[in-house]
């Protein structure tokens, strides 16, 4: 297993990181907690799974070890994949997801998309007692704000690469701007769009 990948830091998008090591550039998946947490530096070091598939392999990354030992829990049940696995590490942040599972809190996980209410059931289940276990540990990272313009585009684009129908995506994101003015980063905006479309 590829268990980190540190080079410089040439694209960062909602969805993914490109990071060249050596003059090869490596396609990273990443989560909207991973692409909050990446400072403005040039060079970083992502904690890495690579999932290995008969027509494919796939890069994902992490900001912290603990995030992906939640990522590889997840993956570990029962019709969860590495793009649901992402999708609710976009959606819940470590905290918000450690304690929806502490406190068996369906909803919460069920209002994830792509997460019905037997899935959430199951992650509750087989999760509840790794917590705290396998290095699966709440890791905050402070979230910048950035402009309205620019966060609405980096919203939009990572909701369509999510699967969100554009016009759905561009209701949300403006309604949810609208409302909430400057005061809201870009990983809570994509998070209230995908819990409202």
């Amino acid at each position: 297993m590829i268990a980190y990948i540190n080079g410089k830091l040439v694209i960062k998008e909602p969805t993914h990181v490109i990071i060249d090591v050596n003059g090869i550039g490596y396609h990273i998946n990443i989560s909207l907690y991973t692409y909050g947490a990446i400072p403005e530096t040039e060079n970083y070091k992502l904690y890495t799974y690579l999932h290995v598939k008969e027509d494919s392999h796939t890069l994902f990354g992490f900001h912290t070890t603990s995030e992906r030992a939640m990522f590889l829990a997840l993956i570990s049940i029962s019709g969860v994949g590495p793009t649901t696995g992402l999708m609710v590490q976009s959606s819940l942040n470590p905290a918000e997801l450690q304690r929806a599972i502490m406190q068996e809190d369906v909803n919460t996980i069920k209002s994830v998309k792509g997460i019905g209410a037997k899935t959430a059931q199951r992650i509750i289940l087989e999760l509840k007692d790794k917590i705290g276990k396998a290095g699966i540990e709440i890791d905050p990272a402070d979230l910048a704000l950035k402009n309205n313009n620019t966060i609405r585009e980096e919203a939009l684009s990572a909701l369509q690469t999510l699967g969100i129908n554009k016009s759905a995506a561009e209701r949300s994101v403006d309604f949810i701007l609208k409302n909430t003015g400057t005061e809201i980063t870009l990983e809570e905006l994509i998070k209230r769009a995908l819990k409202s479309t």
